[in-house]
């Protein structure tokens, strides 16, 4: 069945990409045709901050525009079960390398979130892919200011590496985005088309977060598009200007 946000955007003769342009004017966010078409096709819940836009753009009410995804779409753990988790990491050396081997298994699509990495070799495997695979579209949310100096340098990098005002092959593949208010809590993760890492906090001490668990592509796909929508709300971070501006609590 054709769900009501579907509907809405044809009453108005708007193509994905214009929709998509209209919500983005309206919210400040990064959205793409493709996740309005996941949002339509209720693969995806949309989030509230572009709710209220799309209400805005449509003039029509939640109720009516999202019933399609309220009422009936199952998460990825609930359609999978068990099967979605791969391995329990309980090490910070496996947690490292579970991170770097998600990184390196991209190839459409790569999101990480949280603004605490300060793992060298993690950061240097995310530059190298960006460097070496231009057609994967990277995603970073980050959520408040960088808290080290290192994660900020990256960024940096990341920016030297590519430019996200350009287009490959029509996309943008670089996305910084900075998720406000403060009191949003933070997530973390690194998840690719096929897999994903959920760091959790320690089971040795209080201060680190050196576990966590392995997904396959079941919640790997989840989260890449839950990432997509926190970037898409974000304020957009995407000059080296910009970046530098930030505060760093830990240099």
């Amino acid at each position: 069945m054709e769900s009501a946000l579907r509907r809405a955007r044809l009453a108005r003769n708007m193509t994905l990409d214009e929709a998509a342009d209209a919500l983005n004017a309206i919210t400040g966010g990064a959205t793409d045709a493709s996740l309005m078409s996941a949002w339509e096709s209720g693969r995806r819940r949309t989030g509230l901050r572009n709710r209220a836009g799309l209400c805005e753009l449509y003039g029509a009410r939640p109720e009516v525009l999202f019933a399609h995804q309220d009422g009936t779409v199952a998460g990825a753990l609930e359609t999978s079960g068990p099967a979605a988790v791969v391995r329990v990491l309980t090490r910070w050396s496996d947690l490292v390398e579970a991170m770097i081997s998600v990184v390196s298994g991209a190839r459409e699509q790569l999101v990480v979130t949280g603004s605490r990495s300060r793992e060298r070799a993690y950061l240097a495997a995310i530059e190298n892919m960006v460097a070496q695979r231009p057609d994967v579209v990277h995603y970073r949310v980050l959520y408040g200011p960088p808290r080290h100096r290192v994660l900020a340098d990256h960024l940096v990098r990341l920016l030297e590496l590519r430019d996200p005002s350009a287009r490959r092959n029509g996309v943008k593949t670089l996305h910084i985005g900075l998720v406000e208010p403060a009191e949003v809590l933070e997530r973390f993760f690194v998840a690719s088309e096929s897999a994903a890492v959920v760091p959790l906090p320690s089971l040795h001490g209080q201060d680190a977060f050196d576990c966590g668990v392995l997904l396959s592509r079941e919640g790997a796909v989840g989260l890449v598009h839950h990432g997509r929508e926190a970037c898409a709300s974000a304020r957009p971070v995407e000059t080296i200007e910009a970046v530098r501006a930030l505060p760093v609590r830990h240099t």
